[in-house]
């Protein structure tokens, strides 16, 4: 899929989440609003991972620099893989941004945290990690 369909795709789910119906602080205490608003949910299917591939990206992981930033439960520099998974659905088209996204580097996605490019990171393994991560939601 084009990575430009893919960007507009992904602003026009934000654009219609943002215009949507909002949660009555009677039954959310500040909190847990604030981490939803952090989150910002994606609306989307999912679809069931590869196996392979999940256990593939969590060893990637564990070998890499992703811990400088990130951890699975606690909120460091970046944002925590769990809150990665809820936000986003787990479907190839995501699989993909993100891919690409890790490759490449990006901001403001998830405020001020700014994601650090590797370039020199494999498509493949890039796709194995989103895989994991995102199979944390499940």
């Amino acid at each position: 899929m084009d990575l430009r369909l893919i960007f507009y795709l992904i602003l026009l789910q934000a654009l219609c989440y943002s215009c949507g119906k909002q949660e009555s602080s009677e039954s959310t205490d500040s909190t847990d609003l604030a981490r939803l608003n952090y989150i910002r949910p994606i609306a989307g299917k999912d679809i069931l991972l590869d196996e392979e591939l999940v256990k593939k990206g969590e060893v990637l992981i564990s070998y890499s620099d992703c811990s400088t930033c990130h951890t699975e439960e606690r909120r460091a520099k970046g944002p925590v893989f769990q809150d990665i998974a809820r936000r986003y659905p787990s479907n190839l088209a995501y699989i993909d941004l993100l891919a690409q996204k890790v490759i490449t580097g990006g901001k403001d996605s998830w405020g001020n945290p700014v994601m650090t490019p590797h370039p020199n990171l494999q498509y493949s393994d890039a796709e194995a990690r989103v895989t994991y991560i995102l199979s944390l939601d499940n």
